[in-house]
């Protein structure tokens, strides 16, 4: 939702209700015969009045591990239902009581929830269930009018509805759930390549990607659904890709700062670098590899997303203003003057940092042109480092997996239609 029109309508608001405010309040003092015994009260007109005047402030809360593009489209929708959106984020204690234990810690889950565009304000180590005392907190010192969930049942490990005492409130709002992706998944993708990987190493033509796409060596039903992990059916759309999108181009007189990599796991460590590279220009163009340029430079068992998954989550970004889906692997010199870049910059912290001992560097043509330049990377964070953490306690992520699995086949067998977007 644009800023400016939400500020407009607000204004709106505040002037048709103060002139209503002011005749009600006249007519009151005025005594204006039989009626007036009908008026609402001074003090609820008052009430009325003050909460017209303020944006309409909607909480959603999650635990945001290894923060996805479903997670991002939850926040977008939750955002249009209001002028502000604030997030809990839930506590690692929290998910592992009721979930198993984080791939993520609380920090970097902050991080990467202060970086989707369409986020207002964060709280910090939210309870996972909506307790009445919680519930008070958000309607009396965040100012919260509604607190939104997706259509999926969020069910605590008695069996109860964690969002019941909202809905009892009726301050509860539901929104359409992102097919095709979860944190369960992407995990169920990690664990498959842990099993396969002793046969795929023997077999230079097996790719893991294809089997993360395909199912290979698992019994996969329609849903996606079979004896190991859920297979992605993420549905790419145009319609989808402009909701991400910020729809603005760069200013004629526009610095442009230019940045390419697979962002395979969005994480922690791509915010800050984004976030420090957008901070050396007016607009960032973000350059996002297919997913045969990564499997050619970094193992047939990469990217674990696919191009247009990686391009949603860096799209979610509020640091990026535009990505290149597909990037060449190679800067021009064409390229350069085609989007008028002016900058192009590169981490110190990367998963292949050997690209300049390559006789064919991809950077030699802005290297040539003076207009490369190396970031130190805040956060020695990388894709590897988010699969590590998952391969060094695989046997508790699966057992997390399988519980989550199931509740997920339930969901998807009984789903029905939800409108939204």
């Amino acid at each position: 939702m644009d800023s400016a029109s939400s500020s407009a309508r607000t204004v709106a608001a505040c002037v048709i209700g103060g002139i209503v405010l002011g005749a009600s309040v006249v007519a009151l003092h005025l005594g204006a015969g039989p009626a007036a015994p009908s008026l609402p009260p001074v003090e609820a007109l008052r009430r009325r009045f003050r909460r017209r005047c303020r944006p309409v402030r909607v909480y959603m809360d999650g635990c945001f591990d290894m923060m996805h593009y479903g997670h991002c489209n939850a926040l977008r929708q939750a955002r249009a239902l209001g002028d502000e959106l604030v997030v809990g984020v839930v506590s690692d204690d929290e998910i592992t009581a009721n979930k198993g234990p984080p791939v993520t810690p609380l920090h970097e889950r902050m991080k990467m929830v202060r970086a989707v565009k369409w986020v207002d304000d964060v709280i910090p180590d939210a309870p996972y269930a909506i307790t009445e005392d919680f519930m008070n907190k958000l309607f009396n010192e965040y100012n919260i009018d509604y607190i939104i969930h997706g259509d999926d049942p969020c069910l605590l490990p008695d069996g109860t509805d964690a969002y019941a005492l909202a809905k009892k409130a009726g301050r509860y709002k539901q929104i359409k759930r992102t097919e095709g992706v979860s944190t369960t998944d992407i995990v169920g993708r990690m664990l498959l390549c842990v099993r396969e990987r002793p046969v795929s190493d023997n077999n230079s033509h097996s790719s893991l990607q294809r089997q993360f796409s395909h199912g290979h060596g698992q019994n996969i039903d329609d849903s996606g659904f079979g004896s190991g992990t859920k297979i992605s059916h993420f549905l790419p759309t145009s319609r989808r890709i402009v909701q991400f999108s910020n729809g603005r181009g760069p200013g004629p007189n526009s610095r442009v700062v230019y940045i390419d990599g697979a962002f395979d796991l969005f994480h922690a460590g791509h915010v800050e670098i984004l976030r420090l590279a957008r901070g050396l220009g007016d607009f960032l163009l973000v350059g996002i590899h297919t997913d045969q340029t990564i499997s050619s430079t970094r193992g047939p068992h990469r990217p674990i997303m696919n191009l247009h998954e990686r391009s949603l989550s860096v799209l979610a970004c509020r640091y990026v203003d535009e990505v290149i889906i597909g990037a060449p692997w190679h800067i021009s010199k064409d390229m350069v003057t085609t989007f008028n870049i002016s900058l192009v910059v590169h981490g110190t912290i990367a998963e292949n940092m050997d690209y300049t001992e390559d006789d064919s560097n991809p950077y030699a043509v802005p290297v040539a042109m003076g207009i490369y330049h190396k970031l130190e990377s805040p956060l020695d964070i990388t894709t590897s480092t988010i699969i590590r953490r998952i391969v060094s306690n695989h046997e508790a992520y699966q057992k997390r997996n399988e519980k989550k699995e199931a509740s997920e086949k339930k969901y998807y067998d009984s789903k029905s239609f939800v409108n939204g977007e």
